[in-house]
């Protein structure tokens, strides 16, 4: 997991302000940490995790918004596709892209 480079597309692109894509980066690896130390038993317990790590997200929306930039679909699809990759990465191939995501607000 730690040699994935997380959320690529957001840091090449310009219009997200690296500090703020590295405050998403911060928030993918908190939520590795506590899927490695809560081991969830099913896809049920995964997305408890996952939805909580969403609403992280979701307060970093406001601060994106602050310096000129927001979670938009580039930002919004290269977010839900490092939450699979976190899910396969341990184990759950059959999470939902879109449930891992569903408390999103952006």
């Amino acid at each position: 997991m730690l040699e994935h480079e997380l959320l690529t597309e957001m840091y090449d692109d310009g219009y997200y302000p690296d500090h703020l894509v590295d405050k998403g980066k911060a928030i993918l690896l908190s939520l590795c940490e506590r899927i490695e130390a809560d081991q969830p038993a099913d896809l049920a317990a995964l997305y408890t995790l996952t939805h909580a790590a969403t609403e992280e997200f979701n307060a970093l929306q406001t601060e994106f918004e602050a310096a000129g930039s927001e979670i938009e679909t580039v930002a919004r699809d290269a977010i839900g596709e490092e939450f699979w990759f976190v899910a396969t990465a341990y184990g759950f191939d059959k999470a939902d892209i879109e449930e891992l995501i569903a408390t999103r607000d952006w």
